[in-house]
């Protein structure tokens, strides 16, 4: 506000103006000195509004996108012997591809126990597939085959998990994590003795344990 902006209003208003920049005036204080009161509070705030950020030019102006941005990717977080946490992105054009498409059927991940050294199997069998939605981007996936005896060949605890989506009766790959490995669970009942394990509690083997035998126990009393 100008200085002749101040000096057009009345002493009353001059008053209020400056009992609402927080001035206290004392009573018959002159006009002039009202006025100078308040040409100086108000450039002091004009100065503080108009303070300019300085700029790091060592910073870009425009900021760079990163190299894994809008891809399709999938990958998982251990979480203790028996559960891993998986976590995916479908790319933005691939996500649409497939959801406009007529035989479009969901998405899926897909669990392959490894061999030692990371290769998949010729056989199948102990994989299994998990349905998942188009709104999914993250899932938690149990392994418990991984504690039991009936394993058959499969004694690395190294698995994979696929990422892929189910169109008609045909199955197409999206994405891959690398080999992973699950700590050893070699004996069921070496593991459930083992109380003071807190990954044990976490992961609710010993829960798992004891129902399965419980119910086989009872159904070959039952015969």
């Amino acid at each position: 506000m100008s200085r002749s902006k101040l000096e057009s209003l009345s002493t009353d208003e001059l008053i209020k103006l400056a009992d609402t920049h927080g001035i206290d005036i004392p009573p018959g204080l002159e006009r002039i000195f009202i006025i100078e009161e308040l040409l100086e509070i108000i450039n002091s705030e004009n100065e503080e509004n108009e303070e300019v950020i300085e700029i790091d030019p060592t910073i870009p102006e425009t900021a760079l996108l990163p190299k894994q941005y809008n891809i399709s990717f999938i990958d998982v977080i251990i979480r203790d012997p028996l559960w891993v946490f998986a976590f995916w992105e479908i790319k933005g054009q691939d996500r649409e591809a497939a959801e406009n498409a007529d035989d479009f059927n969901g998405y899926f991940l897909k669990v392959i126990p490894l061999e030692e050294n990371g290769t998949e199997p010729k056989s199948r069998e102990n994989s299994f597939t998990v349905s998942i939605s188009p709104e999914d981007c993250a899932r938690y996936i149990g392994l418990a085959e991984h504690a039991s005896h009936d394993v058959g060949s499969h004694q690395s605890g190294c698995y994979a998990l696929k990422l892929g989506v189910q169109r008609g009766d045909n199955e197409h790959h999206i994405a891959s994590t690398a080999p992973f490995y699950l700590p050893r669970l070699s004996e069921i009942e070496t593991i459930a003795e083992l109380n003071q394990n807190p990954l044990i509690h976490l992961s609710g083997i010993q829960d798992l344990i004891i129902t399965k035998n419980t119910d086989r126990q009872s159904r070959i009393k039952r015969q």
